[in-house]
């Protein structure tokens, strides 16, 4: 009689977890072909993350973790169907919730980290700059070497890496020396009072344009800027094409074609004296005595 009370109510709480197992085994198999469902639309939703960001994007780092993403959140969601189907409508909310609260946590505690990789995110999509461009930022001018999702690394010409956070390249001023695959060079130069202005601005030109790294599409600029104590000053503005030639050697070339056409033409290259803060104009322009 003893043994009989004490397994009656065993069996009872046995009999009854049979039966509430017999009615949720087809939400059970409901829910496991589910996740097999979303397993296979997670892989497939990756594979298209991949292939669309691809083409719009160089940078293995963000394509490799926005198709992990897609792929946690796919199965994410799967997971949330399937416990609904079980009648786990608490656990699906708590866990929720616990997400939440996990991510609010660690997005203060890697606030830096997380700016970093939205910001090399934008950068990746947006491709204000390339590998390969020249740029300056952040008062550092270098040939972009990679671009990561945490940082972006230049090489400064001087045998130097500099690695900038992606954030201080989002969000400050990039001159981007690549973009249009021209640029511009300036040379200053001075010729003595005895000068025909004229003979000079034309030899000058011609000079220039006798370079074969110009671009094609953008005209020579001559113009005098003022007179000095020794020196009538010009500046001469030409466009390169970066594919030919860099700005230092332009500038060089162009500076040994100057002094060549003007021996050869008895005109007559004067340095004047440099021009002190105070002498300046305030509305910009320069005054000589």
């Amino acid at each position: 009689m003893q043994f009989s009370k004490f397994m009656d109510p065993m069996l009872a709480k046995l009999d009854h977890w049979f039966a509430e197992g017999i009615i949720i085994v087809p939400n059970l198999v409901m829910a496991v072909v589910l996740m097999f469902v979303f397993r296979y639309l997670s892989g497939y939703g990756s594979r298209f993350i991949t292939r669309v960001l691809t083409r719009v994007s160089n940078n293995e780092a963000l394509v490799g973790l926005l198709s992990a993403v897609t792929k946690i959140a796919i199965l994410t969601i799967g997971v949330f169907f399937a416990l609904g189907i079980l009648g786990l409508e608490k656990t699906v909310a708590s866990l929720v919730a616990g997400a939440g609260v996990l991510a609010l946590a660690l997005g203060f505690a890697f606030q830096d980290l997380t700016t970093n990789f939205i910001s090399g995110a934008f950068i990746a999509i947006q491709r204000p700059i390339k590998v390969g461009d020249v740029i300056e930022t952040n008062g550092y001018t270098g040939k972009v070497k990679s671009i990561n999702l945490r940082s972006v690394i230049l090489d400064n010409f001087a045998g130097q890496q500099v690695e900038l956070p992606s954030k201080d390249i989002f969000q400050k001023p990039i001159v981007n020396f690549t973009f249009s695959g021209e640029r511009r060079v300036q040379v200053d130069c001075g010729i003595a009072y005895s000068s025909d202005l004229t003979v000079a601005e034309q030899v000058a030109l011609a000079a220039v344009r006798s370079m074969d790294f110009l671009s094609k599409t953008r005209e020579v600029e001559f113009n005098y800027t003022r007179f000095a104590d020794n020196s009538i000053d010009f500046q001469l503005f030409f466009w390169i094409d970066q594919h030919k030639v860099g700005p230092g050697t332009a500038k060089s070339e162009v500076i040994k074609a100057l002094k060549k056409r003007f021996e050869e033409n008895n005109i007559v290259i004067q340095v004047g004296k440099k021009e002190s803060p105070k002498e300046a104009d305030p509305h910009g322009t320069t005054s000589g005595k």
